[in-house]
């Protein structure tokens, strides 16, 4: 089942560029890690999503994410409460929200393009390849529609 981690932290004034290159040449990815979103949430505080496939790769990696958070800690300001540095939470997804809508079986597909009603291969190719085929037998076009037009009744 996938499951997510979320962190909070706030930056030392003037670290946020540092911070942010830091998670970008992280190294990685841990085990069972399948993506994550470094928030920017005010001008020295950000938050930290990541996606596992599942909460068991999150505690097994927290010793490899705790090595990270160490590299760092300089960066960083207390977030007082005596929460330390971060504010960590993390578990099991219960419920997807809205979202994209999920690809189908057979979506890597290449669709072929929907021709216009009425309008025949023949007649959408380019004229500059039409006037190739000048010599070719040619098909009668669809007589064409007539219009119904309303009629009024004249009293007499």
């Amino acid at each position: 089942m996938t499951a997510f981690n979320v962190v909070r932290f706030r930056v030392k004034p003037g670290q946020a560029e540092n911070f942010i290159e830091a998670h970008r040449s992280m190294k990685g990815p841990f085990e069972g890690w399948q993506g994550g979103w470094l928030v920017r949430t005010g001008e020295e505080t950000f938050c930290l999503v990541g996606q596992w496939k599942s909460f068991d790769n999150i505690v097994n990696a927290r010793p490899q994410m705790i090595g990270f958070l160490d590299q760092m800690r300089d960066m960083l300001e207390e977030l007082g409460g005596g929460l330390g540095v971060t504010d960590p939470v993390s578990g099991d997804a219960v419920l997807q929200i809205g979202g994209p809508p999920r690809k189908r079986a057979g979506a890597g597909r290449k669709a072929k393009p929907a021709r216009k009603r009425g309008v025949s291969a023949k007649k959408a190719t380019p004229a500059k390849k039409r006037a190739g085929n000048a010599g070719k037998a040619k098909t009668r076009p669809a007589p064409a529609r007539k219009r119904k037009t309303a009629t009024k009744k004249r009293g007499r």
